[in-house]
């Protein structure tokens, strides 16, 4: 597995690191524990050294990945987050500086660690001011206890402010084929202040792997019930942006999911993507994708054809879609 350096920070990572948030929240039942610490081993055992996880996700989350990278924590960087009340992201933002600090220390106890190498501020949250947030992480990364600060899903001039306390070495956001927004203004924010991207979703939530289509039956705690985007109408529309990619693929001897990675790492060297998986053949065909390498006419010929059609469907419900991009 390649490398990467994430923006200016010399924060080197896997070129594909593993989302762990699905082995046990949002994407139906949690994963047996044993499955999901051997799953994360295994990425690791293939050269993944980079593992997404937040306190949002469930206590028993943070509990899986630092039991899972024991055995090896020194040559992996992990990744959590803070920013919701109580860690309930039902229950709206809170990033005043006590609850940073509470989230910190129970983080490092759930990870079983001494540090945490990159500390996500969730979402954005408008009640406290950003200069306030970045300088509590800069007193964690002052004391030892935090190596890297991020944000989530922040607007430009979040990015901003918070750079200019603290260095910000990666944003955390949706990006891939068919979520290209980030495009506009924050890739170009980003560039310019040497900030790396970590793209979660680089699949499209499963989508583009053409594991999906208006049939499919989701669990009822799948959060994917509530995306508009995943209506059975709109799965059915963009099954024509699957067909493209499976086209593609069969040109390339690849698989959609492999293409959609090996485009996002085509884009940029510092941008990373994260996909996640349940499922050991998932997790070697998501690896099957770093090393897929794109040539700029090639790179254009996808972009070229998904120009020609239009995604249906928003990529959050209403409620949601207003966390991000403050």
């Amino acid at each position: 597995m390649r490398k990467r350096i994430l923006g200016n920070s010399g924060l080197e990572v896997s070129a594909l690191g593993m989302g762990c948030m699905g082995l046990s929240f949002g994407y139906g039942p949690a994963l047996d524990k044993k499955a999901g610490v051997n799953l994360i081993r295994e990425a690791y055992d293939q050269g993944v050294t980079f593992f997404d996880t937040a306190e949002a996700y469930g206590r028993e989350n943070e509990e899986l990945v630092g039991e899972a990278i024991a055995p090896f924590r020194k040559k992996v960087v992990i990744a959590t987050k803070f920013g919701f009340k109580d860690g309930d992201s039902k229950k709206g933002q809170d990033s005043h500086p006590k609850r940073i600090r509470a989230v910190a220390e129970e983080s490092l106890r759930r990870l079983n660690t001494d540090v945490i190498d990159l500390f996500y501020q969730h979402r954005v949250d408008t009640n406290v001011p950003m200069e306030d947030v970045a300088g509590t992480v800069k007193d964690l990364i002052h004391e030892g206890k935090v190596k890297h600060f991020g944000l989530s899903e922040a607007g430009i001039q979040s990015i901003r402010k918070a750079h200019a306390v603290q260095a910000v070495t990666a944003l955390q956001s949706e990006y891939s084929i068919w979520w290209r927004e980030p495009e506009l203004e924050i890739i170009p924010t980003l560039e310019e202040l040497g900030i790396g991207l970590v793209a979660f979703s680089p699949l499209g939530k499963g989508f583009l792997t053409g594991a999906i289509n208006e049939n499919t039956k989701f669990d009822t705690n799948d959060f994917r019930n509530i995306v508009p985007r995943f209506s059975e109408e709109n799965r059915k529309a963009n099954q024509k942006l699957v067909e493209l990619l499976s086209a593609i693929a069969f040109d390339k001897k690849a698989t959609p999911a492999q293409i959609a990675l090996g485009w996002l790492l085509g884009q940029k060297p510092w941008i990373v993507p994260i996909p996640g998986t349940t499922k050991l053949h998932r997790l070697m065909e998501n690896l099957g994708g770093a090393s897929i390498e794109l040539s700029v006419d090639a790179i254009q010929e996808i972009d070229e054809a998904f120009a020609k059609t239009n995604v249906q469907g928003d990529r959050y419900p209403a409620h949601l879609q207003q966390r991000v991009g403050k």
